[in-house]
């Protein structure tokens, strides 16, 4: 399939622009992708159009995010219709289109929290970034300035997607370490979990962080399943690092990947790149050594 990797909506955080970096540390092959931090899928969506494998597993703990995806991609003729409905409707909403958003975002956060208006929500609010309260309700602000994605636009996407990947993905909203005791030796799981990243703050994209030290045990038990495994997690900045290194006992080789130049510092007036870091398992590093060595990217000492 020719074109561009398809995706369903801008969403912050993404891994959309990383994922040709990321998926030259996977195998051409292998049974089963198992995605516990799903976000929008991006990796997911990536490895789809390169059919690398028949499977998925596809978990968040954002109930309503993994709804949108199984609409998305089991569903696609509905949530275009639907998502249509509520695009439309800000036209004509009597206090405007701002208004609107808002409108929506008290319906979803009172409990209707259908597919069409997280995608709608996704779609209006500022730079795609999902944002909750303490109280776990969506509080992102809308951007004034624009009406959204074009249903047309999340069409032609959702289609693609769809045709992908539909009748390949199981779908839960359950915690990572559920989705861990699934996996098993031939699978590949890649993770993009909550940490505290290059921009210093909480994740604020999930609705509960993950313990550094439940996280590195979890890990452990996939290694002694023999699961191969990538995980985006810390990164740098200007010299500066963020987010804790994961355990060397791990046997995990880190990789930085240049993410390009940092938001946050463009709006200071300064130009700093931005790294993001990825682990690989030792199992899939030892499979993939002379992949490796022809990826111009950076190998943190171990």
């Amino acid at each position: 399939m020719n074109g561009k990797t398809p995706h369903i909506v801008q969403y912050q955080g993404s891994k959309r622009i990383l994922a040709p970096q990321i998926l030259q540390y996977m195998p051409h092959s292998f049974s089963r992708l198992l995605e516990p931090f799903s976000g929008m899928a991006a990796v997911s969506i990536a490895v789809a159009f390169e059919k690398r494998t028949e499977n998925y597993v596809i978990n968040d703990l954002n109930e309503p995010i993994v709804k949108l995806l199984k609409s998305a991609i089991e569903t696609p003729d509905r949530l275009v219709e639907k998502y249509r409905t509520v695009w439309s409707d800000q036209f004509k909403y009597e206090g405007g289109h701002v208004e609107h958003f808002y409108h929506i975002r008290d319906q979803f956060n009172l409990g209707e929290k259908t597919p069409e208006n997280m995608l709608y929500l996704l779609a209006r609010c500022v730079k795609g970034s999902v944002r909750y309260g303490k109280n776990g309700n969506f509080n992102q602000s809308p951007d004034k300035r624009r009406h959204g994605t074009n249903p047309k636009n999340i069409a032609e996407n959702v289609y693609t997607i769809s045709y992908l990947m539909k009748g390949k993905v199981s779908f839960s909203a359950s915690d990572y370490q559920e989705v861990f005791s699934l996996a098993q030796p031939g699978d590949l799981v890649y993770m993009d979990p909550p940490y505290q990243g290059v921009s210093n703050m909480r994740d604020n994209r999930y609705l509960s962080g993950v313990d550094f030290n439940d996280f590195a045990k979890a890990l452990e038990t996939l290694n002694r399943k023999g699961v191969d495994y990538i995980i985006s997690y810390d990164g740098e900045c200007d010299g500066k690092e963020y987010g804790k290194e994961l355990p060397r006992e791990l046997n995990c080789t880190k990789f930085l990947l240049n993410a390009g130049i940092s938001t946050q510092a463009t709006l200071l007036g300064k130009h700093n790149t931005t790294y993001e870091a990825l682990y690989v398992s030792r199992g899939l590093t030892k499979k993939s050594e002379g992949v490796f060595q022809q990826v111009s990217l950076w190998e943190a000492v171990m």
